[in-house]
């Protein structure tokens, strides 16, 4: 009789455990809090709701291409480690209608499922916003493979994408041609960047 009285503990054990396991993404990163995003993306003058990151194989992000986009929107480039090439995610206001895909058209608009397709960009619509993935001589399966990847960022993904600021109690970017001592000003000699 004893064990039964513990077997309730257990299952109320695991139960929490399992759900408490709910939050991380498939690959085992936990989804950003909604507050921690906010917060870091205000500092940049980004609304929250359009922070967002891709994965494609074979691009990193560029750390320096993160900013605002317009108004609030938001934007970030990823770059070929393999020739260079650029593709940019960027995320402002607005629907993707077959109307408003090939409104000021030059390329046919098609419609993939829930994706959009005109050029050399996909749009992904989201509830009131876009998320738009684009580059020149980026091959369309990769630009495919980009857009169905559109997530919202997990913990590391933001630490790489908007690393805390002063403002949101981090240290910020440090500057490799600040020098210890003096004035503050750069140095400018060859290799003092860090």
């Amino acid at each position: 009789m004893k064990c039964q009285r513990g077997l309730p503990s257990l299952l109320l054990f695991t139960s929490v455990l399992l759900t408490a396991c709910g939050s991380e993404k498939a690959g085992g990163d936990p989804a950003a809090a909604p507050a921690e995003i906010a917060a870091r993306a205000s500092a940049l003058g980004v609304a929250p709701e359009h922070v967002y990151v891709t994965d494609v194989p074979g691009f990193t992000l560029a750390r320096q291409s993160v900013g605002v986009l317009g108004g609030d929107g938001f934007s970030a480039v990823y770059v070929a480690e393999d020739g260079g090439a650029q593709l940019q995610l960027s995320v402002d206001r607005g629907t993707v209608t077959a109307a408003d895909c090939a409104e000021g058209a030059t390329a046919p608009c098609e419609r993939e499922g829930e994706i959009w397709y005109r050029g050399q960009e996909y749009a992904v619509p989201k509830k009131g916003h876009v998320v738009r993935v684009g580059g020149a001589g980026i091959p369309r399966d990769v630009l495919r493979e980009a857009a169905l990847a559109v997530h919202r960022p997990s913990e590391g993904e933001l630490d790489a994408l908007l690393p805390e600021s002063a403002s949101t109690g981090g240290a910020g970017v440090e500057r490799g041609d600040l020098p210890p001592v003096g004035d503050g000003a750069p140095d400018n000699d060859q290799n003092a960047t860090g």
